[in-house]
């Protein structure tokens, strides 16, 4: 495994482990055991999720010392102020077992209740002190944000004191959010790629089977290599043993640049809705 280097000069392995609909439980549990005992050394979780406390069991019961896992969680959009966001990481941290946290991101920009007024701007600001606060108390190695467009981070930036080390936002082939992309590289934020498969719809392009058949490579494989190629740092899901270990074969494949801009432009069919419309 490799490494990024966050802009506070906390360093994070480059290929992380995607815990979003692994059920609490055995299915968490195990999956993250898996993903452990094959290599991997980079969790990522939320409170959302609801299987924190599996999670936690895992990285306890896989025998790493911990200084050696990178862990992520997030806060939800029903914690609208500092005392909330603070309570909120502790029951977190209460639930993974842990004495801290890798990284701490905000989930969401923009809860639905609070759009009118543009009071998630006081939101974001109010939640953002608190993390700033807990990263300074040592409990947080590093702060993020999720889910993110630029005038997202444009806002927050007004009263930060401390700049975002992470925005995780969804990217996959065919799914190249060019603007916020811009915006991050451009600001030094690391961009995360949540859903680097896409929703599925990646396994039946035909432009993309094309390239892995050439290289001797799974669909699934040539989309993480591109998500690496690009300086993102894809967050591969899978609770199949057998898949979440061929998932690390993605390093040392080298995508031409003609076979970047292809999986860069592929259309694909998505009924994702925007961020500025998710009915939460």
């Amino acid at each position: 495994m490799t490494y990024y280097n966050l802009n506070n000069g906390v360093s994070i392995p480059v290929l992380g482990f995607g815990t979003w609909k692994a059920e609490n439980g055995e299915i968490a549990y195990q999956s993250v055991l898996e993903a452990l005992k094959a290599g991997y050394r980079h969790i990522d979780t939320a409170t959302i999720y609801k299987n924190e406390e599996s999670v936690g069991r895992a990285i306890q019961d896989s025998g790493i010392p911990r200084e050696e896992i990178f862990v992520t969680s997030k806060l939800w959009n029903t914690n609208h102020n500092y005392g909330q966001a603070r309570q909120a990481f502790e029951e977190s941290l209460e639930k993974l077992g842990l004495d801290y946290l890798d990284l701490y991101l905000i989930h969401w920009p923009n809860p639905k209740p609070l759009r009118e007024n543009d009071q998630w701007k006081i939101r974001n600001s109010e939640v953002w002190r608190a993390m700033e606060d807990l990263y300074q108390e040592g409990k947080i190695r590093a702060i993020g944000v999720s889910n993110f467009l630029p005038h997202h981070l444009n806002a927050l930036l007004e009263t930060a004191k401390i700049f975002p080390a992470v925005n995780q936002v969804r990217l996959a082939p065919g799914v190249y959010q060019e603007e916020v992309v811009d915006y991050c590289r451009e600001k030094g934020i690391l961009l995360e790629a949540w859903g680097p498969f896409g929703q599925g719809e990646l396994f039946d392009q035909e432009e993309v089977k094309e390239i892995a058949a050439r290289h001797e490579k799974s669909v699934a494989q040539i989309a993480l290599a591109w998500s690496l190629a690009e300086g993102f740092l894809p967050l591969p899901k899978s609770v199949t043993t057998s898949r979440i270990k061929s998932n690390l074969d993605c390093f040392g494949i080298e995508l031409s640049q003609e076979e970047r801009e292809i999986l860069k432009r592929i259309t694909v069919k998505s009924g994702a809705p925007k961020v500025d419309e998710m009915d939460f």
